[in-house]
């Protein structure tokens, strides 16, 4: 194995890495139970955490995209007439198999994204509650009944299977967004494409491996379950724009998302979008200032800054701000930032250093107007943070939605503001382009149930004395506005990866017409 790989060994990574059947050169795409010989130009793989060389992965060109559509049309012809329940039992084992490999996923997570282990097993759980939702899904994908005007005519809707799903996630959450689409889709009746960020591709290879062994042992057809690790010079807008794939989902910022639909668009396709967020939590006066500040201390640095629902904004009566300033920055004090599998490390490092610049840069144009830094801002410098990407999370107060706070910078910035009144907070926290998670932190039913009202929060996620990241995935998740307006994961959103069917059926001897019409030739 390459003398770099090996350099992290002291936690365990050569052994992951074999585990999970991750080799010094990887292929870049897979069929589900065969790999294909990629020729594309090499990916190295680089951790934040300390700069070494992970892997490399010779990506996937454009005639390996072309070969696993065919194989991904050709097997959804098999895979849809297998019963939902049977599709279900084979994504259960899934489950049990991502049970497995929970520790060594979770730990490739953390170091090839750069969050802190625990996450890394957090995420692998989500995949595994998915997997057991999705299993019970399998048996509810229910359609519904209704009365016909006409007479010995019965109406019903059924959902069928759409096809091809692509699924397109992002850096931060390597593995968990993919099985989001994945599982919903395949007990759908669905195949699947995926196509992970460029920067955490061997997560997704390793997936690709667990995945293997259940894929086999069921005889599933090969091109269900698909993987194309490929930049966007060979998997790019032709993804996009492949009338093939009825549906792209999409995670990622709100730039790329803008795209992604006005290509998805041009063909009448079908995008399920997860952009950008800029959640704030709002701290009144009757609020519990001790709990309000544990969420927002994950909220604000947890993976580093780095989730589309990590607390960008706090929005703080005037009455209670200077306490819960000096609690916060207290709170701040003891985050410690280091290595992410070190198990004392809150706070790891950013994704890459354009990362690390995109923090600078906005904490200069904080500066610039008119905002105040209280709290870190800095790079990181000594042992253990040679690679570059390690940050003091910053904190900023603001006089309020600043041109910088209304942007999303993916890193541990914070914004505090003031407010007098509710319907000021209300209009503060509304006040930005984005919608996806938002948070009231109060004793007072008054000020919780209009946070929640119709004049209350524009988002797709709001919540009453918890913060804004760490959704359960039994709810649907995303959010509004410049977030896109998907919405992945629990509740009624399987229904996306089907197509709905209304059914009539006339049991009479007669055709009479709707709305009474007649229409008779005299004959």
């Amino acid at each position: 194995m390459d003398t770099n790989t090996l350099a992290a060994q002291d936690y365990g990574i050569a052994e992951v890495l074999k585990t999970l059947g991750i080799k010094p050169v990887n292929s870049g795409a897979s069929t589900g139970t065969v790999w294909m010989d990629t020729k594309g130009e090499a990916i190295e793989s680089y951790s934040p955490a300390d700069g070494k060389l992970i892997a490399k992965i010779n990506q996937a060109k454009t005639e390996d995209y072309e070969a696993i559509i065919v194989k991904a049309e050709e097997a959804f012809k098999t895979w849809r007439m297998i019963p939902a329940p049977k599709r279900g039992e084979i994504v259960r084992q899934m489950g049990d198999q991502l049970r497995k490999y929970k520790e060594p996923l979770g730990k490739l997570v953390a170091y090839e994204m750069g969050k802190i282990y625990q996450e890394g097993l957090g995420e692998v759980q989500e995949m595994i509650d998915i997997c057991d939702f999705a299993v019970g899904l399998s048996r509810q994908l229910h359609g519904y009944t209704m009365h016909s005007e006409r007479p010995r005519h019965r109406m019903y809707e059924q959902y069928h299977p759409l096809g091809i799903v692509g699924v397109i996630s992002a850096f931060n959450f390597p593995v968990a967004v993919w099985s989001w689409n994945a599982m919903l889709g395949l007990v759908c009746g669905d195949t699947i494409v995926w196509k992970p960020s460029s920067k955490v591709m061997l997560c997704a290879l390793a997936v690709q491996n667990i995945m293997h062994d259940v894929l086999k042992a069921n005889n599933v057809p090969e091109g269900v379950v698909n993987l194309v690790a490929g930049g966007s010079k060979y998997v790019g807008d032709n993804f996009l724009a492949d009338k093939r794939v009825p549906l792209i989902s999409a995670t990622g910022s709100t730039r790329v998302g803008k795209r992604v639909g006005a290509i998805v668009g041009e063909r009448l396709g079908r995008s399920l979008l997860e952009l950008g967020g800029n959640n704030a939590i709002i701290i009144t006066e009757n609020a519990d200032l001790d709990m309000a500040l544990r969420a927002v201390l994950f909220g604000s640095v947890g993976t580093a800054g780095q989730r589309c629902t990590s607390t960008r904004r706090l929005i703080i009566h005037e009455s209670v701000y200077d306490s819960f300033r000096a609690k916060l920055l207290k709170g701040y004090e003891h985050i410690r930032i280091g290595h992410p599998l070190d198990s004392k490390t809150l706070v790891g490092p950013l994704i890459d250093k354009g990362a690390v610049t995109d923090f600078l840069n906005a904490i200069e144009s904080v500066k610039k107007e008119g905002g105040k830094i209280i709290y870190g801002g800095e790079v990181m410098k000594g042992e253990g943070y040679e690679s570059g990407c390690y940050v003091r999370p910053c904190i900023a107060e603001v006089s309020g939605n600043l041109n910088i706070v209304c942007h999303e910078t993916f890193a541990p910035l914070l914004y505090m503001m003031k407010y007098k009144t509710l319907d000021q907070a209300i209009e503060l926290h509304n006040g930005v382009p984005q919608g996806l998670s938002s948070s009231i932190f109060s004793r007072n039913m008054l000020e919780t149930e209009k946070f929640l009202s119709h004049e209350g929060s524009d988002c797709g996620i709001a919540n009453v004395n918890i913060g804004t990241s760490g959704a359960e995935i039994g709810g649907a998740f995303g959010g509004e506005k410049e977030t896109g307006g998907g919405r992945e994961s629990g509740s009624d959103s399987w229904k996306i990866y089907m197509r709905r069917q209304t059914n009539t059926i006339n049991f009479s001897t007669e055709l009479p017409l709707a709305q009474g019409i007649k229409f008779d030739t005299g004959e």
